[in-house]
């Protein structure tokens, strides 16, 4: 059985009880990932709160030695239907080019802070890494 390792929020970011992501043999778990920035702020726009989820992404899979590439499969809560089409754009920039990770993208009531719009979470393969 592979040890597991935990990825621990940056400093200075408030958390909840929870690992940011944790790897065990050949994938990565990543925990939902909402938009704070580096400070822990969370703007107004849902354009710059994918912008900090995919910063924050990248950051985990860049201290795990992985990149977008190695995204297997991503779930995307949005709190607000008419954020899909704008999701979706920025989404193909951010991931693309095809082929994309799997994904289910869901409309939420709520998230666990009112501000939060968009929360994603994921599975990345480390296999190419061994």
């Amino acid at each position: 059985m592979s040890a597991i390792k935990h990825f621990l929020p940056p400093d200075g970011v408030k958390s909840p009880p929870l690992s940011f992501a944790a790897r065990v043999g050949d994938l990565l778990f990543i925990s939902g990932i909402p938009g704070f920035d580096a400070n822990g702020a969370l703007p107004d726009s849902f354009e710059a709160q994918f912008g900090n989820v995919v910063t924050n992404i990248k950051r985990i899979l860049d201290e795990a030695g992985a990149t977008f590439r190695d995204l297997v499969k991503l779930n995307v809560l949005l709190t607000r239907a008419s954020d899909v089409a704008t999701m979706n754009k920025l989404y193909a920039e951010a991931f693309g080019p095809a082929p994309y990770p799997a994904r289910t993208t869901c409309v939420v009531v709520a998230l666990p802070n009112p501000q939060m719009l968009i929360e994603i979470e994921g599975v990345a393969s480390l296999a190419r890494l061994q």
